[in-house]
């Protein structure tokens, strides 16, 4: 049950978390960033699938990509003494101790999307990222017929999600002796996929094709092509997330293809709810991906 002085959570050099009310059980988010388009549609999905439960309550924390913040910000919510913790991190390494802490004083653990090591939480739900990454190599190869250049568009390196994604992507992409990679870190930000791209065009380095690891990353590369007069159209472009941005390329032409992968928020709240009313859950939940095309695209809805 929540403790009173949870109502006026706050966490160090972060924004006001959402305010819980009394004698409700507390579900808490500790994200990553809110600056990074997915993560923030991530929160606002976990929120409003718990506002259909009137006996929970939310509250939310953001690191702002800084990975100390979010081990003092999980250690504030063990010291609340929150009902159970989701985790969406951006280090599979760094947070382990802490996240060991709160599983080991009885709070359950979910982790959301990005890994961790060890395995001390209660339940992961992810996608299967390595086939994310063949998926998006055989995309590429088939379109380019299996020659030319192309930019790997990376997350945060220190991220599993990116680990797995670039090692699928790179072991079949590996099969085409006539394909070139260049790789490139965008941390899943537009603002640093920008940067890079336009790197890349002032140091006349061209590309044939791009795998970019999120869609946010992919909307960035497009504004600096369009910038320098570069048709998004003469480059195959594969995303993954499939955003509304995403749908809208791929309508018209700019974007090759996007790979689902879900939010999980929903999921998330599913198994929160199941765990808190002591109802078994497995160790793993897999969140199926798919590929969306020109051909499926207005059958199917965005994840934001």
């Amino acid at each position: 049950m929540i403790r009173p002085f949870l109502l006026f959570l706050i966490l160090i050099a972060s924004p006001l978390l959402v305010s819980a009310e009394i004698d409700k059980k507390v579900i808490a988010f500790a994200q990553d960033t809110m600056s990074n388009d997915f993560r923030k549609a991530q929160v606002f999905e976990v929120r409003d699938a718990i506002a259909n439960y009137p006996e929970l309550a939310f509250v939310y924390s953001d690191a702002q990509g800084q990975t100390s913040l979010m081990i003092r910000q999980i250690d504030q919510f063990i010291q609340q003494k929150v009902d159970l913790l989701i985790i969406g991190t951006n280090d599979e390494n760094a947070v382990v101790p802490v996240v060991s802490k709160a599983y080991k004083s009885g709070i359950p653990i979910i982790v959301l999307d990005r890994g961790i090591k060890g395995s001390d939480f209660t339940t992961f739900i992810n996608s299967d990222n390595i086939r994310i990454g063949q998926i998006g190599a055989e995309q590429i190869a088939q379109q380019i017929n299996g020659k030319g250049t192309v930019l790997l568009l990376e997350g945060i390196k220190e991220a599993d999600v990116t680990k797995h994604r670039s090692m699928g992507f790179l072991n079949e992409i590996a099969k085409h002796k006539n394909i070139k990679v260049i790789r490139r870190t965008g941390n899943f930000l537009r603002k640093d996929a920008i940067i890079e791209m336009e790197k890349l065009i002032k140091e006349g380095i061209h590309v044939d094709a791009i795998f970019s690891e999120s869609d946010s990353m992919l909307s960035g590369v497009r504004m600096v092509l369009k910038r320098y007069r570069i048709n998004p159209q003469s480059i195959v472009m594969v995303g993954v997330d499939f955003t509304s941005e995403a749908k809208e390329a791929i309508r018209n032409g700019s974007q090759t293809s996007s790979i689902l992968f879900p939010l999980g928020g929903i999921k998330a709240v599913e198994t929160a709810v199941n765990i808190l009313n002591n109802q078994p859950v497995i160790k793993h939940i897999n969140s199926p991906v798919r590929l969306i095309t020109k051909i499926n695209v207005e059958e199917t809805a965005p994840i934001f």
